[in-house]
């Protein structure tokens, strides 16, 4: 049975599943730090191209299989195939989406989309009429359930880690093969049983093999053009100038940095030339207090918005106009930019050692040299490094008071 499938449809089909989960987790990626309707679309979108991928597989995988000449497609259960695919792929999605999940969540929103996985691969299959019945081996099933579980929990956990370029690809070409393998592991366990008294038995409307080939024709250029145009960026906002943002080393001017400017060439009786600056002094100086630093720092819950100690925070990392705050266990999204994250905090305890990233210094408890930067390791229960831009290094190192340390002679780098 399995023997006998038409490869090249099986290449296909694995291809439109691993098309499908790049396209469709690639906006979910987004849906996290999206708010108000274009939170909506996204959503919509992320399982909408999910569904179209793994139900178009799925019948590219029939198709591909060895099935009775005579076989038609009962419009009915193919439609009802679908909407469980999208209808279980939404709800996951949206169930995981909302505020801080919880393993348990997770776990559930992986049963419900697993399940229903497999119950669209069933009622497709079912949806077969002709002179046949259509008997499965109850190993195989089980199997078949267990993969599809897998393969949603999997993809799940791309969600929530929202990877982008080469990580997504991965992650799709893995959920790709995972979906196929469900499928196929069904396919395995299915027998087809001569039954010619119900050649003409099937009731209701009916569709031909080919009928079914181009509506899934039409969803592979669907599919092929939702990843093309996923693939083209998107317009990025102009933002404030920032002053940690340059790893050249050269500070763009701000607003406060020109009145600051314009307060020292005064005071000097210098007019500044076309295009000089001067370095721009810290806040609290020129006679202004030092503001407050915040005490705790708001991060997204399942319920709202929740604030955590400062000192409990490990480090702060970029994540498009928000930013995720790692506490030693894991990383919780908050409202604050990076750019907020950093006037707000302590510059005492904490310090932006690359565009994008923010750590504690107290919580530092390694530190080495890779390639022209470094990279640090942050303590906790689960431990994790960040990226150190080569024009934070020296900073960084007076912070921890490495400043003009050497490494130990076998290994020629310093600290």
């Amino acid at each position: 049975m399995f023997a006998g499938h038409n490869p090249y449809l099986v290449a296909l089909s694995v291809a439109i599943a691993v098309l499908g989960g790049y396209t469709g987790f690639g906006l979910a990626a987004r849906v996290r730090g999206a708010s108000g309707a274009r939170r909506r679309l996204l959503l919509a979108g992320a399982a909408g191209f999910l569904a179209v991928g793994i139900w178009t597989m799925h019948f590219i995988g029939v198709m591909a299989a060895p099935i009775p000449a005579d076989a038609t497609y009962l419009v009915l259960p193919t439609i009802v195939s679908f909407l469980i695919c999208a209808l279980v792929v939404g709800v996951s999605l949206f169930f995981v989406s909302v505020g801080e999940p919880s393993d348990g969540r997770v776990t559930a929103s992986a049963l419900l989309m697993g399940g229903g996985i497999v119950s669209m691969h069933y009622v497709g299959i079912h949806g077969l009429a002709g002179s046949f019945n259509i008997e499965h081996e109850h190993a195989m099933v089980v199997l078949a359930a267990l993969i599809a579980v897998g393969a949603a929990y999997g993809g799940l956990r791309i969600f929530l880690a929202r990877h982008v370029g080469r990580r997504l690809a991965l992650s799709a070409v893995a959920f790709g093969l995972a979906v196929s393998g469900m499928h196929y592991t069904a396919m395995f366990g299915m027998h087809f049983r001569s039954a010619p008294e119900l050649a003409h038995a099937a009731g209701g409307l009916v569709a031909s093999p080919q009928v079914l080939a181009l509506v899934v024709s039409l969803l592979c250029f669907v599919l092929a053009a939702g990843f093309l145009l996923f693939l083209v960026p998107e317009p990025r906002r102009r933002e404030a100038p920032d002053m940690a943002t340059a790893d050249d080393g050269e500070l763009p001017m701000s607003a406060t940095d020109m009145l600051v400017a314009g307060a020292f060439a005064t005071s000097n009786g210098h007019p500044l030339r076309p295009g000089q600056r001067v370095a721009a002094a810290p806040l609290g100086g020129l006679g202004q207090p030092r503001p407050v630093p915040a005490s705790r720092m708001p991060v997204e819950g399942a319920d709202g918005i929740h604030f955590i100690d400062v000192a409990d925070v490990r480090g702060v990392r970029a994540d498009a106009h928000y930013t995720l705050v790692h506490d030693g266990t894991r990383e919780r999204m908050s409202p604050w930019s990076i750019s907020e994250a950093e006037t707000q905090l302590d510059p005492d305890l904490f310090l932006r050692v690359h565009r994008s990233h923010i750590v504690a210094i107290p919580h530092v408890s390694l530190v080495r040299k890779e390639g022209d930067g470094a990279v640090v390791e942050l303590d906790g229960p689960a431990p994790h490094r960040v990226p150190v831009s080569r024009v934070k290094i020296a900073e960084l190192k007076a912070r921890l008071g490495l400043a003009g340390r050497k490494a130990h002679p076998p290994t020629g780098r310093e600290y």
